[in-house]
């Protein structure tokens, strides 16, 4: 662990809390329709698509009518892409000559980009069309982040109305979403990327000679277009293999700062816009100050692991005071591939530029509890705040509890429905994690596909359907997950792991918004100050721990004693 790492780390955090503040002032002006810097160019575009939709503004939904919308969008969209994939050869903008993705890779592939994970079972520049790139991956992109910061925003609804049988319009809320945050925000990202060198072309792969003769061919693309929206939208599927590792998507020091920056800036401006929705921003920055301790915790863990270095390799004579340097771009070093690591696995992003598969065994592990937790350390974009939010209503229930007082939240009265339908949300995780992984590595057509024996062997296939479920995306690359079984049962987690936990938190919104806010009193429990913030990290680690810390047993925990007693694997 040096300085220059530990001032990247704060210099990051810092920067995520500068930009909290005014994105969510633009964003809650966005979704409450109130004039902006860009409304007299977009709100003639934006009137102008709900006329060609048929939709009314002014008329909101109820949670249910929210809830049915949202599910036929989406499904619409995943039948769409995996159409388009299907049928990839008879395409245009095909230079390559790419052919038709197989079916089971092809609806892996639709479901992973439709829930906002971007699980890639293929390697981009050699499977995908500049056609799908675009008008297939990339625009799921767009909608699949608006979806959930919609549904988000839904959520904050539902705190801040009260005796309201609404909890917004979800076209006009998809709509705002698209064209007023996550459109401009990516072209001003993609330009600064171009600027750096990364590639924005339709033109076809160049042919190259090498020194030694060998003609080495160079895939090129729309490759900045799609690296914006991928990291603003935590969606984390790369244009390339290698995802930004690959110079042509992170080709310098600053990118690689900006895309970390970019993976967080919506996110924590969310907590923001929920204290401003509340009529308390210090409820927002309570939201924030919980997950930037979780994101501490993990970063500081992650870096010491991987700065320690492989004491096998010492016991050998190989010098590692450098630390593992193994799997990681030389460009970035320990304390930037660490940060990263932990920015995408917070975020839910899945965007690498290191492998995961080569950390020790503790520093591969903090990628996994970031995701086990459920995307609440900032989270995909409004998934990690509406998550965050349901465990603050399961750590203000415990609360109550122990006092013996009904809990409250920001004056609404937490009963047995929105309880009930917030442990519906926050179980069906481990079930898909834990029970698919169960299946996994005691069938042979899980354990074929495995590339290493014993504990890391259980992390690679362990490490899948966490990252699945929590619609994270990232992978331990030793894992080969193209084949019928891991496409299938990574699909259905993916799929349960989105929308299994926005509908009932959709219903506890429309619950919420119905009911009367209670004024507070000398027994409220205050929930923006340092002991709310204790408590809720408390109920997270608790909660996570007792769920998941058998199966970490297993597998990284089990892995690093091991190898500090000389045996490898």
């Amino acid at each position: 662990m040096t300085v220059n790492g530990w001032i990247l780390i704060l210099l990051f955090a810092a920067l995520v809390a500068a930009v909290a503040r005014p994105l969510g002032g633009f964003m809650t002006r966005v979704f409450t329709g109130e004039r902006t810097l860009l409304s007299p160019v977009l709100r003639p575009v934006e009137r102008g698509l709900y006329r060609l939709a048929g939709v009314d503004e002014k008329t909101e939904q109820h949670w249910v009518t929210y809830a049915v919308a949202m599910l036929l969008f989406n499904l619409a969209g995943m039948l769409l892409l995996y159409g388009m994939q299907r049928v990839q050869g008879l395409l245009p903008f095909n230079p390559q000559g790419m052919a038709a993705v197989p079916a089971d890779l092809a609806f892996n592939t639709a479901a992973s980009f439709t829930t906002n994970t971007n699980w890639q079972n293929y390697g981009g520049e050699g499977t995908m069309s500049y056609f799908v790139q675009m008008a297939g991956l990339t625009v799921h992109n767009f909608v699949s982040a608006a979806t959930g910061i919609a549904l988000a925003v839904a959520l904050v609804r539902g705190f801040a109305r009260a005796g309201c049988r609404t909890v917004g319009n979800f076209w006009v809320d998809l709509t705002r979403c698209t064209l007023y945050v996550l459109l401009p925000l990516s072209f001003v990202v993609a330009l600064f990327l171009v600027w750096q060198g990364v590639p924005q072309t339709l033109g076809a792969a160049v042919d190259a000679t090498t020194l030694e003769g060998a003609k080495q061919t160079i895939a090129l693309g729309p490759v900045a277009s799609q690296e914006a929206i991928k990291m603003l939208g935590t969606n984390g599927g790369g244009f390339f293999n290698a995802n930004s590792a690959h110079p042509f998507e992170n080709p310098t020091a600053l990118t690689n700062l900006i895309q970390m920056l970019s993976i967080f800036a919506l996110g924590a401006g969310l907590t923001n816009l929920f204290g401003r929705m509340v009529g308390d921003e210090r409820q927002g920055w309570a939201i924030l100050a919980a997950m930037g301790v979780l994101f501490f915790l993990g970063v500081t863990l992650a870096y010491w692991a991987e700065a320690q270095g492989n004491p096998a390799l010492t016991a050998l004579g190989i010098d590692t005071a450098a630390g593992n340097m193994e799997g990681k771009e030389t460009r970035f070093g320990i304390a930037a591939s660490a940060l990263f690591a932990v920015v995408t696995t917070a975020a839910s992003c899945g965007a690498v530029n290191a492998m995961h598969d080569s950390f020790m065994p503790l520093g591969g592990m903090v990628p996994m509890i970031n995701m086990m937790l459920g995307e609440i350390i900032i989270g995909g974009v409004g998934a990690g705040l509406y998550g965050m939010l349901l465990f603050a209503i399961i750590a203000l229930f415990v609360a109550g509890l122990m006092v013996g007082r009904t809990p409250e939240y920001l004056g609404k009265k937490l009963e047995a429905k929105e309880v009930k339908m917030t442990m519906l949300a926050v179980l069906c995780l481990p079930v898909m994690m834990l029970g698919w992984t169960a299946l996994a590595v005691v069938l042979d057509t899980g354990t074929a596909s495995m590339a290493n024996a014993g504990p890391h062997g259980f992390s690679e296939a362990l490490y899948a359907y966490v990252s699945a479920a929590a619609n994270n995306g990232s992978a331990f690359a030793g894992l080969t997950g193209n084949t019928l079984w891991y496409n299938l049962t990574l699909a259905v987690g993916m799929l349960v792991g989105r929308f299994f936990v926005i509908v009932p938190m959709l219903a506890i919104a429309g619950s919420l918004a119905a009911k009367t806010r209670a004024a507070a009193s000398a027994g409220t429990f205050p929930t923006h100050d340092t002991l709310f913030v204790g408590l809720l990290v408390g109920v997270i680690l608790i909660v996570g721990g007792l769920t998941f810390f058998p199966a970490l047993a297993l597998g990284p925990v089990v892995e690093h004693l091991a190898m500090n007693a000389g045996t490898l694997f």
